[in-house]
């Protein structure tokens, strides 16, 4: 049986809104299309704030196992910068919390189907789902969590992305590499791109790298020369990668990620459908904050919904708690991706190193949204 309100996508986003729910005593179905645990494109980077809205959900994140980081190690060709980070951050991979998370949600009393893809979705007379393996089904309120995927029926209303490739490899490092990288993210700039590396549970390290396609066409051989064009211009990259063994047989790729998109609420939007994480929000990946931001969605779009508000309510709030978050990142986004800016930006981060907790905390969910979840959430207000 159905529930009047199903969360498409069961991962960060859907998998919290469905546990919120259900311990707030409403009916929820979750429809997942993977059958099982699965990697997913993302820098696997949890922010103090991911952690406080986890911890809220009753979910302990201690036995997964994650790394912490405090420090960041920014690299930009033979040079680098080291600085404390404003918090501390925890590394674990998205296959681990995203089926923790789903797990709990069904403990917490959610109806979780998995491998069932969502084909399409209208909503001209109400909201329909084609759903493989289930068929047509009608729900009164669709909470909107897919990510990075966009359902055939309602895509978002995004600007053109940037001609950008990403790409998420696995590795274990040699000793001595994992020693230097031990409590630290690096973020990596380099000529119309950047790479994050970082530890996660297991020892395992987990390297993102986002170029423009350029560079992908001028380093011949696709990924392999992506990495070996890569790994002669940056020392750094060269000396953590030197025999490291791939825990992939390939990577996980992705292509034009609208980053920068925030869904601005229209009143042609469909009634009943409230967007959440990627379907929301897509913050550059650099900046380490966008799980939180698909969390602080989840929380909030259940405190407007207990609350009685519309979508469009929800939309707004969610707005006015993250533009200037998300503008932020963009604009600091530009200024590393130039050459003479990044340049720029690198300079000041030697002279200054304490500029990089700044830049850090420019781009976390805002303290004030937090705390105006947590009022209108009961289930959060002790933890946020």
């Amino acid at each position: 049986m159905i529930s009047p309100l199903v969360i498409a996508g069961g991962g960060l986003a859907g998998a919290a809104a469905a546990a919120l729910l259900s311990r707030a005593g409403v009916k929820v179905t979750v429809i997942e299309r993977e059958p099982g645990p699965t990697d997913k494109m993302c820098g696997e980077f949890l922010s103090v704030e991911a952690q406080s809205y986890i911890a809220a959900l009753g979910l302990d994140l201690a036995p997964l196992g994650g790394h912490p980081i405090s420090r960041l190690t920014l690299v930009r060709q033979h040079e680098s910068v080291d600085s404390p980070l404003p918090f501390t951050g925890l590394g674990v991979s998205r296959r681990v919390l995203d089926e923790a998370l789903l797990d709990h949600a069904s403990r917490c009393g959610a109806t979780v189907l998995r491998g069932h893809r969502i084909n399409s979705l209208t909503a001209d007379d109400g909201i329909t789902l084609d759903v493989d393996g289930i068929g047509q089904i009608r729900p009164e309120i669709l909470f909107l969590s897919t990510g990075k995927h966009d359902l055939r029926g309602l895509r978002r209303n995004a600007p053109v992305p940037e001609d950008l490739v990403g790409f998420k490899m696995y590795f274990r490092l040699n000793i001595q590499a994992e020693d230097i990288l031990h409590n630290h993210i690096a973020l990596i700039l380099f000529n119309r791109g950047y790479a994050g590396l970082q530890l996660v549970e297991g020892g395992q390290t987990n390297l993102c790298l986002l170029a423009d396609r350029s560079r992908l066409q001028e380093a011949a051989g696709g990924w392999p020369g992506l990495l070996r064009s890569l790994s002669e211009e940056i020392p750094y990259l060269s000396r953590m990668l030197s025999g490291a063994e791939p825990l992939r047989e390939k990577p996980l790729t992705i292509y034009r990620v609208p980053y920068g998109f925030i869904h601005r609420p229209m009143k042609s939007d469909p009634a009943g459908i409230f967007r959440l994480g990627d379907q929301a929000a897509v913050i550059p990946s650099f900046t380490g904050d966008g799980m939180a931001i698909a969390l602080h969605s989840a929380a909030v779009a259940v405190a407007a919904y207990l609350k009685g508000e519309t979508a469009a309510a929800y939309h707004h709030r969610l707005f006015r708690d993250i533009s200037g978050q998300v503008g932020r990142a963009g604009k600091l986004y530009d200024f590393a991706s130039g050459g003479a800016t990044q340049r720029a930006l690198f300079g000041l981060a030697r002279l200054w190193p304490g500029s990089l907790r700044i830049a850090a905390a420019l781009t976390r969910v805002p303290v004030q949204a937090r705390l105006h979840a947590s009022s209108n959430a009961g289930a959060l207000k002790s933890y946020l």
